[in-house]
């Protein structure tokens, strides 16, 4: 195994020489702004394409999320059955779980615009389709799976499309991270207001005008992309067939052990720590004694949650000291999560949520950020495709483990023991890091 950075990158994964312990300390250390408010930097929005991508995802964002509380209410309302929303849920992110590298390889030979244009109009159809069947009362599970196991196959080359594509919208290297901390940032603040919009939709008007409005989001983000003016971008021929080049990008992430960490940690909080999201209409109807717009308040206070930890992540002026953010994000997802098994108080749970969602989006956004500033060019697909098999391709299982679980004995049982696992995975880490304080890549 190799121990030593690329060539191309130093120990303080910005790319430049070792500036010395000094450096390191200084790089470690919030910029003033972020000690009591977490100011965002909007620098990465002065490039052209990458601000058009910024106002029309901001817009189907909302969509998504207005859709993604509406699913989970339909689903539940029509069965009342825990294991049947792990179900749904499984059903919409398998495809991530084995198409995911395969589109990882493709991405590093196609044009990368294009793969995401196509996507969006695929999501754009299952939406429609999914909102005429609501309006026109003939909906059933069986449908719902089969429509969410399409979205899955279109998100599974959309993700790591997306996640590639954004080096190509923003060149300057020097604002790759914070256009990364910024499109958690718009994700999240769409977190926060589609979960409040669906839940009054849904008690007034019913879930069909939710996939409706989401199908009508995905138009501006189309537009988007086609007024972006994109350089071709040098696309190598493929040497070997697809599975040589998996392998290839594989022993790259495996060859270093901080990426390697990285991604392995990732994917056991996906697994452990994320499909909690999957029974939070439980807790909102049986815990908290909720309708639909219980659920969107728990929805929103991890959208809450996370947008603080996103403008955190925006307000960040060095690349230094990822890794233990990171691993006390885990921690924190974990205990909050712990805790809330046990509450039956509404503000109390939304205040959990709070951290929890503050947790993951600082590990996410840590972990993007670092492989966005090391990867090598030509392997950049790939490997942003195991980044997202990691952060979405795990959490099916997790839903599934999570909504059996919740069945079969509790779903207070159910977050007790996600969370005391994922905190349990974040200490062990943590202390691995505090080892091995001086590792490199």
């Amino acid at each position: 195994m190799r121990d030593e950075t690329p060539s191309r990158t130093q120990d303080n994964v910005s790319g430049g020489k070792n500036l010395g312990h000094a450096a390191k300390v200084s790089s470690l250390r919030p910029h003033p702004s972020s000690l009591f408010f977490f100011i965002p930097d909007f620098r990465a929005l002065r490039h052209r394409n990458y601000r058009l991508f910024f106002i029309g995802q901001g817009i189907s964002l909302i969509g998504t999320w207005m859709q993604n509380i509406a699913m989970g209410w339909l689903v539940y309302r029509l069965t009342h059955s825990e294991a049947l929303l792990g179900v749904v849920a499984f059903a919409g992110q398998i495809p991530a779980f084995f198409l995911t590298p395969l589109a990882g390889v493709w991405l590093d030979r196609v044009n990368r615009r294009k793969v995401i244009t196509a996507t969006q109009i695929l999501s754009l159809t299952q939406a429609t389709a999914l909102a005429i069947l609501v309006l026109t009362n003939h909906v059933a599970v069986w449908q719902i799976i089969i429509l969410s196991v399409c979205l899955g196959i279109a998100n599974a080359f959309d993700m790591p499309g997306r996640q590639s594509f954004v080096s190509e919208m923003v060149p300057d290297k020097a604002d790759l991270g914070n256009a990364i901390a910024l499109n958690s940032m718009l994700f999240n603040g769409a977190r926060l207001v589609g979960p409040a919009i669906a839940g009054i939709m849904i008690a007034t008007v019913g879930e069909g005008l939710c996939f409706l409005f989401n199908a009508l989001s995905y138009i501006p983000v189309i537009i988007s992309l086609q007024m972006m003016r994109v350089p071709p971008a040098a696309r190598k021929a493929p040497k070997a067939v697809w599975w040589r080049e998996m392998h290839e990008a594989f022993r790259y992430v495996a060859d270093y052990p901080r990426m390697r960490s990285l991604i392995i940690l990732l994917a056991l909080v996906s697994f452990l720590g994320t499909p909690y999201s999957v029974l939070l209409p439980v807790v909102a109807q049986d815990f908290l004694h909720g309708g639909p717009q219980t659920f969107g308040f728990l929805v929103s206070s991890v959208a809450v949650g996370a947008l603080l930890g996103a403008f955190f992540m925006t307000s960040r002026k060095g690349l230094g000291g990822f890794d233990r953010l990171r691993t006390s994000g885990v921690m924190m997802v974990g205990g909050t999560l712990a805790v809330f098994a046990f509450s039956r108080w509404l503000p109390l749970s939304m205040f959990l949520l709070v951290g929890t969602g503050f947790g993951i989006m600082v590990q996410m956004a840590s972990a993007n950020t670092t492989l966005q500033t090391t990867v090598d060019e030509s392997k950049r697909g790939r490997v942003m495709s195991f980044y997202v098999w990691a952060s979405m391709g795990m959490m099916p299982l997790g839903n599934l483990m999570a909504g059996h679980l919740a069945s079969w004995f509790s779903a207070t049982a159910a977050f007790c023991t996600l969370g005391l696992a994922t905190l349990a995975c974040g200490i062990i880490f943590h202390r691995a890091l505090s080892k091995t304080h001086a590792q490199k890549i």
